[in-house]
């Protein structure tokens, strides 16, 4: 068959995929179901948020998945030649695709073309491209037989609804009690010399176990600074004994020293830590290495901490593969109930039985840390966008927002109120779970003093508006920046105020403190680390508090304030912010994500400029940094 040209986004013009891949996959008659899966796998590969792209200093515009897939479809059609595809052959053709991957060779047979192809089209170094398929290619191969590859999702897509439905995160609703809600009551302001408790907030630590000072921190790979990553030129320095300003995460004398420095920033009545434990090397983590990570960690913290309780949420990074976490139907060796359990071995000593008993199934839980407060530990990566398991399924994964709301109601019911932690914040989710979420927060305003996630690894918020005319600010969502120095940051924690332990207690967060570590001064020759602190919310911004319209309020304020706006960004870098300015574009981007604790929902940034767009027509949409 002749090759028809077709243009790539590789750069290869007139590139023949077709009559390519079949040479590759070694099967000119039957490549075409291979070269769907391989071609899938490395599309997979290929998201930032995977492997391979450093995390941006400017937010960017974001496309969900059905956004993406149905944006490369007539690329595929042309390139294959799937022009003249019908309804029948087109079920027969992924009937037999589903059969064939039964067998287990043609999983290593997906996975061989897919490092063909990873390394044909410069994805990642050969040996990154290697690791990283063999890696991924049993889950995603189990996932898209069972998802976007069956005849009638496939089909769908491909050829219309006439043909199937592709329903791949279709729309759905939780359920909330017909108990009515009861009116708006805002916090009142604690009295003068009421308690204050100090709550240490730990997210994004990152510990690379092959950290190595003088490797090269611009190699290659797309984590760098360690073992294999080589020496830098000679005009350039090596990694810092201490971290390095580029695509590295921290050693384990880093995090000794964080941890061993808290007592200026103490004495703390709890900790909230949300997860991220192992570092990015994420092509090449094994179970092993996973749990590894969480022990030492772990012990690391209780060392330190000593008698102060720990109350963890589960990461991305916590599983291999990253960002892979099935729902509790999914059973066998493909489970997640090897991490779930060593984490309930690991956090026993923290966490009480009813606690460790959700954990195990589903990564979250909910306890009483105090009398009148509820804290609920989500697993975020029950939301997420880069969850390909949740292509099977990702209607209210585990019950976990159901579950969620059962939770909201009780403690509304005692008369308690909530804290809320995770590690994905909640903008950054799938549509529909997000959605789902905003209602949650907006039914039980009264109930909810603090949520609280990581993820971004820089320092920002999120403000949840009423949904009726999505103007009256009800609840803020507090984005502590990371530990770790990825990507080009300094290390970091967060102390959060909250109205302390007291009959009556609001429990709302009354300000908060960030803490670095100055990298370019503790890597300075005979320098010793020194945590200092950053700054204080309220002295810096100006608030009057730290309640929601305040925050709101904030983001108009800088949109009008330059000046106001270039500190925000200092701060929002942990005080290393990028060398290429942030001009208008990138300035609104970043205040609409202050804005949109609700996914894919452009209206929550109406009006920061008119219409909603920007000279040009671009369209005022965040998406704020992934790691």
């Amino acid at each position: 068959m002749p090759c028809h040209g077709v243009s790539t986004r590789w750069g290869h013009p007139r590139f023949c995929w077709k009559q390519a891949l079949e040479r590759t996959s070694g099967a000119p008659g039957l490549g075409l179901p291979w070269m769907v899966l391989s071609l899938a796998l490395v599309l997979v590969l290929l998201h930032p948020m995977v492997l391979w792209v450093p995390a941006r200093a400017h937010p960017l515009p974001a496309q969900d998945h059905p956004t993406r897939f149905h944006g490369i479809v007539p690329r595929l059609r042309d390139a294959f030649g799937w022009r003249n595809l019908t309804c029948p052959v087109c079920k027969g053709l992924f009937t037999a695709i589903n059969f064939g991957l039964k067998k287990e060779p043609n999983v290593a047979r997906v996975g061989s073309v897919a490092i063909k192809l990873c390394k044909m089209l410069n994805i990642a170094p050969p040996t990154v491209c290697q690791s990283a398929v063999q890696l991924f290619e049993n889950d995603m191969v189990e996932v898209w037989t069972r998802s976007v590859l069956s005849p009638s999702e496939a089909c769908g897509l491909l050829l219309g609804s006439t043909c199937g439905r592709w329903d791949i995160f279709s729309s759905w609703n939780i359920s909330l009690p017909a108990v009515p809600k009861p009116p708006p009551k805002p916090p009142s302001p604690p009295a003068p010399g009421a308690p204050v408790s100090r709550v240490l907030f730990l997210t994004d630590l990152h510990w690379d176990h092959d950290y190595l000072e003088g490797t090269d921190p611009n190699c290659a790979d797309p984590l760098c600074c360690r073992r294999g990553s080589g020496l830098p030129p000679t005009s350039q320095p090596g990694a810092g004994y201490w971290g390095e300003y580029s695509k590295c995460d921290l050693p384990l004398r880093t995090l000794e020293s964080l941890l061993s420095g808290l007592g200026p920033a103490g004495p703390f009545d709890m900790v909230y830590w949300t997860g991220d434990i192992p570092a990015h090397d994420v092509w090449q983590q094994s179970r092993q290495d996973q749990l590894r990570a969480l022990t030492t960690i772990t012990d690391l913290v209780r060392k330190f901490l000593g008698p102060v309780p720990v109350y963890p949420a589960v990461g991305n990074h916590e599983s291999t593969p990253v960002n892979g976490f099935p729902p509790p139907f999914i059973e066998g060796n493909q489970s997640s109930r090897w991490l779930y359990e060593a984490m309930a071995k690991a956090w026993e000593p923290w966490l009480p039985a009813e606690a460790l008993n959700t954990l195990r199934i589903g990564g979250f839980y909910a306890l009483s840390p105090r009398p009148g407060l509820r804290l609920i530990s989500l697993n975020m990566n029950f939301c997420s966008r880069e969850n390909f398991w949740l292509l099977i399924n990702s209607t209210d994964p585990a019950g976990q927002l159901q579950w969620l709301v059962g939770e909201l109601q009780a403690a509304e019911d005692r008369g308690d109120k909530v804290h809320i932690i995770g590690h994905i914040p909640p903008g950054h989710c799938l549509k529909s779970w997000s959605w789902n979420y905003y209602r949650i927060v907006a039914r039980y305003e009264n109930t909810l003093a603090g949520q609280f996630f990581g993820h971004t690894h820089v320092d920002e918020f999120e403000v949840f508006y009423d949904e009726e005319t999505l103007s009256r600010p009800l609840a803020v969502a507090f984005l502590a920046p990371s530990a770790t120095t990825y990507i080009s940051l300094n290390p970091g924690y967060r102390v959060y105020l909250i109205d302390g332990n007291y009959t009556g207690s609001s429990h709302v967060v009354l300000d908060h403190e960030t803490y670095i570590l100055n990298l370019t001064q503790a890597n300075a020759p005979g320098a010793k680390p020194q945590w200092q602190l950053l700054y204080k919310a309220r002295e810096t911004y100006g608030l009057p508090n730290a309640l929601p319209a305040a925050w709101h309020n904030l983001v108009y304020r800088m949109r009008d304030d330059m000046r106001l706006f270039q500190t925000f960004w200092f701060l929002y870098h942990k005080g290393h912010p990028p060398s290429e300015p942030c001009g208008a574009p990138c300035r609104l981007a970043t205040l609409c994500a202050q804005l949109s604790a609700r996914a894919d929902s452009p209206a929550l940034c109406r009006h920061l400029v008119p219409n909603g767009s920007l000279p040009g027509g671009q369209i005022l949409w965040p998406r704020p940094l992934f790691c």
